[in-house]
């Protein structure tokens, strides 16, 4: 199951729900955007997706955010809520990791066993 995404933006489509709640995402998949990630943010738009990755961390964020972790069809196996100046525990069957404010990922109704889809944004061609 190949994903051929590029940094840029989309959204992410939480699944379970009778119409799908539909969050803005910022999808990071370069090695320079993932490192960056959410650090120095006061605040996430949404969400954002790092790809590959199985861990992250907290250190030099000035906010908490919630954690899920997704695995090769993007079936949420793990959601964790990090205070800033932490360290993730690496989940083996994760590939994929999507970042936002501490307790969106509850309003959106992600949990373990959640499927979400990334529908990447279309760009302007011509």
């Amino acid at each position: 199951m190949g994903r051929n995404w590029r940094d840029g933006r989309g959204e992410l489509v939480v699944r379970g729900t009778d119409t799908g709640v539909r969050v803005p995402l910022e999808i990071a998949v370069s090695y320079r955007a993932r490192t960056k990630g959410l650090l120095g943010r006061d605040s996430v738009d949404g969400a954002i997706l790092l790809s590959p990755a199985n861990s992250v961390h907290t250190f030099r964020m000035r906010m908490p955010i919630d954690v899920a972790y997704l695995d090769r069809r993007l079936r949420v196996i793990a959601v964790r809520t990090m205070r800033p100046g932490r360290l993730g525990m690496p989940r083996l069957r994760a590939r994929h990791v999507v970042e936002a404010a501490a307790g969106a990922m509850r309003e959106w109704g992600v949990r373990e066993g959640t499927r979400v889809e990334v529908v990447v944004a279309a760009t302007a061609t011509g």
